[in-house]
C-alpha cells in the first residue's frame, strides 16, 4: 500500500487517510477521492492531503474483512456485515465458546494489518452475544496474507466454535443434619435451579434426606430412574475426602469417583463421579450461593457435552481465581459492573464482639480481664482499645461475671454493652447473646476474646481485608506456624447456625460444616495463640508487656 501526503490534484482515486471537513459536511476517513469528493475538498481550500493507494494484489479493508469473517464462521456462529474494515462474530445459541488459542495467535502473527480478538476460551455465552471481532487495521491487506490464513484454518480446522448447551435433566439430592436450617436448603434449591435453567436444563423435583451414604445411594438411583441425566449432591457437611459420606453414596449406588477437588476458588471442595455413565457431582459449599463460583464452570462444560477428566479439571487452574467478573455475560448478583460510570463498591460493614463474660475459674478469685497492665490499663481495656483502633464498628462487649466492674473498666469508650444472663453455661451462651444483638445490615462480625490484649489493630485489619463474599471467603481465621488462633471473622450468613451452639467451645464446632468458606490469614505474630488463663501466664504478660 502506498501511503503519504500529496497535492490535491494528485489525490484522485486515492483513499482519505483522515476525516476532513468541507462546506457540504465531513468526508470520512476511508472515503474514495472521486470527482465529487475532489470538488468538495477544492471548495474547502485543501491544497494537500494524506491518502492511501492500493497496490496490485491488495484487497480493500471491507472486502478483506468480509472474506476473513466468512472463513471464521463455524457451527454456532454468525458474522456481521463489514463496517469500515470490521466484522464481528456472534453466537447463534446459548453455549460454551471454544477457542483454539494457538491458532488465534498464529493468525494474528501472519500480518500486522489483521487483528482478531475473542472472548476467553470456555466462555459461557448467550444467543446473539458478540464473541469475536476482526479488524483490518490499515485500508488494505495483501491477498497473500488472506491465503495464508485460509491455509491455516483449513489445516487446523475452526479457530473458534460454539458448543450449544444441551437441555439436560438434572436431579438434586440434599442431605440434612440437625444444624442445617430449612432456609439454607431452600436457598440451595433456588440457586441450583437458577443455574440449571440458565443452561437450558430442567431441575427434577429435589430429594431431601438424612446425611447418610445409603440414603444418598437410594436417592441417586431414584433420580436416575426418573430420567436424570446429571446428578448433583449438596451435602449438609462439606465434602473433605473421596471416602466422605456423599462420595460413598455415589459408590454405593454403583458408581465411581473420578476426581476430588478442583483448582478453582471458590469451589475447591468438589467431587466428581459417575453412575450408570452419567455425571454425579458432590457440590462445594459455595454452590449454595448464586455468586459465580467453580460449579458454574463445571456446569458450562457438562451442558456443552465436554469431557471433565483430570486433565480438563487441572486446566481450570489458570484463571480459576474467581469473583463475579465482567466477562460473564449475565453476572449472577445484581451489582453494578465495574467501569465508566459505575458506583464504587462500598466496603462491608463488620462488627466486633468482645466476649468478656467469663468467670476466669482457673485464676482463683482474680478476674483476669480486670488485671492491671504495666501502662495502668486493665486487660479488657487493652483488648477493646485494639479493637476500636482497627476501625471496626460497632463494638459490642458481652458481659456476665462482674458485669459492673467490666463496664467501669471500659467507661467512656464508644462501645455497646450486652449482658449475657446465662453466661455461666459457657462461652457459647455469651456468643449466642452477642450474635443475636447484631443487626441485619451488618455483613459479619469479628469474635474477639477479652483476654487477648496482644492482638493489635494491624492483625484485625488483615482479617477485615481478607473477607470477601464474592470470592467465597466468609470465615476468616488467623494462622501462626500452622496453628489456627483467635479472633475469627464470621459472615452474617452463618449467624443463624450459632443458635445451635452449646458448651464452652464457641463457634469452632461449626467450622467443619463450612470448610469451603474458610480463608486462613498467615501471621508472623503468635499473639493470636496466646491467652492468659493462669496466674503464671498473667505474671509473664505483665513482666514482658511494655510500660
Amino acid at each position: 500500500m502506498i501511503f503519504g501526503r500529496v497535492k490535491l490534484e494528485e489525490a484522485r482515486g486515492g483513499i482519505l487517510a483522515h476525516s476532513l471537513k468541507t462546506p457540504q459536511g465531513v468526508l470520512r476517513k476511508g472515503a474514495l477521492v472521486d470527482d465529487l469528493a475532489y470538488e468538495l475538498l477544492q471548495q474547502a481550500g485543501y491544497e494537500q492531503l494524506t491518502i492511501a493507494r492500493l497496490e496490485p494484489g491488495e484487497l480493500p479493508e471491507g472486502e478483506a474483512a468480509s472474506a476473513l469473517g466468512e472463513l471464521l464462521v463455524s457451527p454456532g456462529l454468525r458474522r456481521s456485515v463489514d463496517v469500515h474494515g470490521r466484522v464481528n462474530l456472534f453466537a447463534t445459541a446459548n453455549g460454551l465458546l471454544r477457542i483454539d488459542t494457538g491458532v488465534i495467535t498464529r493468525l494474528n502473527l501472519i500480518d500486522e494489518a489483521i487483528a482478531l480478538a475473542t472472548l476467553p476460551d470456555c466462555s459461557a455465552v448467550k444467543r446473539d452475544d458478540m464473541v469475536a471481532t476482526l479488524k483490518i487495521i490499515p485500508f488494505a491487506v495483501s491477498g497473500r496474507s488472506l491465503s495464508k490464513i485460509e491455509a491455516l484454518l483449513g489445516e487446523d480446522g475452526f479457530a473458534l466454535a460454539l458448543k450449544a448447551f444441551r437441555p439436560l435433566r438434572a436431579g438434586l439430592v440434599l442431605t440434612q443434619l440437625p444444624h442445617l436450617k430449612e432456609s439454607t436448603i431452600a436457598n440451595t434449591v433456588e440457586a441450583t435451579r437458577a443455574r440449571i435453567v440458565d443452561h437450558g436444563g430442567t431441575l427434577l423435583p429435589h430429594l431431601t434426606i438424612p446425611h447418610d451414604a445409603a440414603r444418598i445411594a437410594l436417592s441417586i438411583r431414584q433420580l436416575l430412574d426418573g430420567g436424570a441425566e446429571l446428578i448433583l449432591i449438596s451435602g449438609a457437611s462439606a465434602v473433605t475426602d473421596r471416602l466422605d459420606t456423599a462420595p460413598a453414596g455415589i459408590v454405593q449406588a454403583g458408581g465411581t469417583i473420578s476426581h476430588f477437588g478442583m483448582p478453582v476458588d471458590p469451589g475447591n471442595l468438589i467431587c466428581f463421579g459417575q453412575v450408570a455413565g452419567r455425571p454425579a457431582i458432590v457440590l462445594p459449599g459455595c454452590a449454595r450461593s448464586p455468586a459465580l463460583n467453580g460449579i458454574d464452570w463445571v456446569l458450562d462444560r457438562l451442558f456443552a457435552g465436554e469431557n471433565l477428566g483430570a486433565a480438563e479439571i487441572a486446566g481450570m487452574g489458570a484463571g480459576g481465581l474467581l469473583k463475579e467478573i465482567d466477562s460473564r455475560p449475565a453476572p449472577r448478583n445484581a451489582k453494578i459492573a465495574p467501569g465508566i460510570g459505575a458506583a464504587p463498591k462500598s466496603p462491608p460493614r463488620i462488627a466486633a464482639l468482645v466476649l468478656a463474660a467469663g468467670r476466669s475459674a482457673r485464676m482463683g478469685n482474680t478476674n483476669k480481664l480486670l488485671a492491671v497492665m504495666p501502662d495502668g490499663r486493665s486487660m479488657i481495656a487493652h483488648t477493646v482499645d485494639n479493637v476500636l483502633a482497627s476501625g471496626v464498628r460497632p463494638v459490642i462487649v458481652v458481659t456476665g461475671h462482674q458485669d459492673s466492674d467490666i463496664r467501669n473498666a471500659l467507661a467512656g469508650k464508644p462501645v455497646r454493652f450486652l449482658h449475657a444472663a446465662d453466661h455461666a453455661q459457657g462461652l457459647s451462651a455469651s456468643l449466642k447473646a452477642g450474635i443475636s444483638a447484631i443487626s441485619a445490615e451488618i455483613a459479619g462480625a469479628i469474635i474477639c476474646l477479652g483476654d487477648m490484649p496482644l492482638v493489635g489493630p494491624d492483625i484485625l485489619q488483615k482479617l477485615l481485608a481478607a473477607y470477601d463474599t464474592d470470592a467465597g471467603r466468609e470465615i476468616i481465621i488467623p494462622v501462626h506456624d500452622g496453628q489456627r488462633g483467635n479472633p475469627v471473622l464470621w459472615g452474617q450468613r452463618f449467624f443463624p447456625e450459632f443458635s445451635n451452639l452449646s458448651g464452652d467451645s464457641g463457634a469452632r464446632q461449626l467450622m467443619h460444616l463450612f470448610a469451603d468458606f474458610i480463608a486462613e490469614v498467615p501471621l508472623e505474630s503468635d499473639a493470636i495463640l496466646r491467652d492468659f488463663d493462669t496466674q503464671e501466664a498473667l505474671a509473664a504478660l505483665s513482666a514482658s508487656a511494655p510500660a
